[in-house]
C-alpha cells in the first residue's frame, strides 16, 4: 500500500509571504499544521487542531522534532526521525501519512518543509512501528520501546538531555512480514548528487608530433658547441 499525501498551507501567514530562498533560510523550519481530525504521532494521539511542527535546537546529525500547540506554549513532545528523500521540492508543506484501519487515527509518516528535498520520517517505538508497517505494508523506522516515554513527557527545560538519549538510539526497520531489519536496507538512500562540471586536466593533451621540437633542440645545441668552438679557438 502506498501513503497518501495532504498538503496544508502554512498558518497565520506566517512562511507563506516569504519568498522561497528566505523560506529556506529558516533553520528550525517551523511550520503549523491544522488538522480536522485526530492524528497520531509517536506516543500519542492528537485531536483535532491545529499544531506547530520544528526542528530542535540541537547539534544532533539526526532530525530532532518538536511538536507544539498552537501558540507554542505547550510541547507534546521530541521525537526521532531519519532522512526522508524527495526528487522535487514542494512549494507548500507536506505531511505524509500511513495506511491505517478503518475509524483508526491516521499516523504522521513524514513531514516536508517547502522547498527542501530532506523531510523527516517519524521513527515509532517498536511495538507500535510494527502495527503500523502491518497495515501499510511499508516498512516503518523503529526504536527500542523503553524510549516512547521519553518522547512525550519532556518539558522545554528538560529537551537536551532526550535528544542526546535519541540520538544514541539503535534504529531499526520493521517490515510488513514483522521482521526486523537494518534501516539502510528498508529505506532506499536518496539519488547520488548530481555530477559537477569536469575539472579541468592537469596536463593538456597532445596536439602534434613532438618530432619537432627535438628537433629544434638539437639545433639549438649544435649553435651551442659552435660557439664554445670559436670562443676556444679565440683564447689560445
Amino acid at each position: 500500500m502506498s501513503t497518501f499525501r495532504l498538503i496544508v498551507l502554512v498558518g497565520a501567514g506566517l512562511l507563506a509571504a516569504m519568498p522561497p530562498q528566505a523560506r529556506a533560510d529558516v533553520w528550525n523550519q517551523k511550520t503549523t499544521f491544522t488538522f480536522s481530525g485526530p492524528v497520531e504521532i509517536p506516543g500519542r494521539v492528537l485531536p483535532a487542531g491545529t499544531y506547530v511542527f520544528k526542528l530542535a535546537d540541537s547539534m544532533s546529525d539526526r532530525n530532532i522534532v518538536e511538536v507544539f500547540n498552537k501558540n507554542e506554549n505547550h510541547l507534546y513532545g521530541i521525537f526521532l526521525a531519519i532522512p526522508d528523500y524527495h526528487l522535487k521540492p514542494a512549494d507548500k508543506p507536506i505531511i505524509t501519512f500511513t495506511e491505517r484501519a478503518p475509524g483508526a487515527p491516521e499516523a504522521v509518516k513524514a513531514w516536508f518543509y517547502p522547498g527542501e528535498n530532506y523531510g523527516h520520517d517519524f521513527v515509532y517505538p517498536k511495538v507500535k512501528a510494527m502495527e503500523l508497517a502491518k497495515s501499510s505494508g511499508e516498512a516503518v523506522p523503529s526504536m527500542p520501546n523503553e524510549l516512547a516515554a521519553s518522547t512525550t513527557k519532556p518539558t522545554r527545560n528538560m529537551t537536551e538531555p532526550h535528544v542526546m538519549a535519541m540520538k544514541k538510539a539503535p534504529l531499526k526497520a520493521e517490515q510488513p512480514s514483522q521482521q526486523e531489519v537494518e534501516v539502510a536496507q528498508a529505506f532506499t538512500p536518496p539519488p547520488a548528487a548530481a555530477q559537477t562540471p569536469a575539472a579541468a586536466p592537469k596536463e593538456l593533451p597532445a596536439t602534434a608530433s613532438s618530432l619537432p621540437l627535438i628537433g629544434l633542440i638539437g639545433l639549438l645545441s649544435l649553435g651551442v658547441a659552435a660557439s664554445l668552438r670559436l670562443l676556444a679557438a679565440k683564447m689560445e
